[in-house]
């Protein structure tokens, strides 16, 4: 409160004696002690008045949360861009690299939020994982139930219900002892790809939840999952938008061309 960082939800700062009001909102943004900077910083891909479009590196957060505040990306471009309003359309684990798209404007946000919800945005990713053998197939598509699991930060696929989450993956090159997999959510659940994965028998090389928690080492490679491209017919200009990431996956470094 000395240094103006609690404040109402119209922005007024409040000190140790400000007037209490019934029902109003206080705001104050965790503070991280000696908070490490982040290993790889992010890289904005387009900006106009109504979104952005960054490329988020491995080992990242798309908001605060925990220890990651300061470094969080939604942080990090508010100091960088200056726009308060800014806040991100969907997300992505802090594990997972790529493209993350955010919002500029309440008054469009809605018409931007209806393309994920509607199925009309496009989404690529790229993953690697080990081949143990040459899979006799090299295209799925997995249409489950994900609901929360044990301990619950997991997803765990339920057998009843109706189906959430939608994956169609295709292996697209092969090198040595890794696969190269494109993968195309057609829905957005949380871990959606990661489990999808393990469920054919190829999980992400990197992945400390699935097929089973386990403890990752230091050494461990990061996630081997990229957030590669983004597409969709803008909602408001009609234009088409087609982003794509420039980073790439260490364990297989040359990146699909088509």
């Amino acid at each position: 409160m000395a240094r103006g960082l609690v404040t109402s939800c119209d922005g007024a700062v409040l000190r140790e004696d400000s007037p209490y009001r019934h029902g109003m909102t206080v705001l104050y943004a965790k503070e991280v002690p000696s908070e490490p900077a982040p290993l790889e910083v992010e890289t904005i891909l387009y900006q106009d008045d109504e979104i952005l479009v960054a490329d988020k590196p491995h080992g990242m957060t798309v908001t605060p949360g925990g220890q990651h505040v300061a470094r969080a990306l939604l942080n990090r471009l508010h100091e960088q861009t200056g726009i308060a309003d800014l806040v991100p359309l969907h997300r992505l684990d802090r594990d997972t690299a790529g493209i993350v798209l955010f919002s500029s404007k309440p008054g469009s946000r809605g018409r931007y939020h209806h393309l994920f919800s509607s199925g009309a945005i496009e989404r690529e990713y790229l993953a690697v994982a080990s081949l143990v053998e040459t899979p006799r197939d090299r295209h799925w598509i997995l249409e489950n139930r994900l609901v929360a699991g044990v301990p619950w930060f997991r997803r765990d696929v339920e057998t009843h219900g109706p189906v959430n989450a939608i994956t169609e993956i295709e292996l697209i090159e092969t090198r040595n002892d890794l696969g190269l997999f494109r993968l195309k959510p057609r829905t957005g659940k949380k871990h959606q790809l990661r489990v999808h994965m393990s469920l054919i028998g190829f999980p992400i090389l990197g992945d400390p939840l699935y097929p089973q928690l386990c403890e990752p080492e230091h050494s461990d490679p990061p996630l081997q999952l990229l957030a590669r491209r983004l597409s969709f017919a803008d909602p408001l200009t009609g234009l088409r938008r087609d982003f794509r990431s420039a980073r790439e996956l260490r364990y297989f470094s040359t990146l699909a061309s088509n």
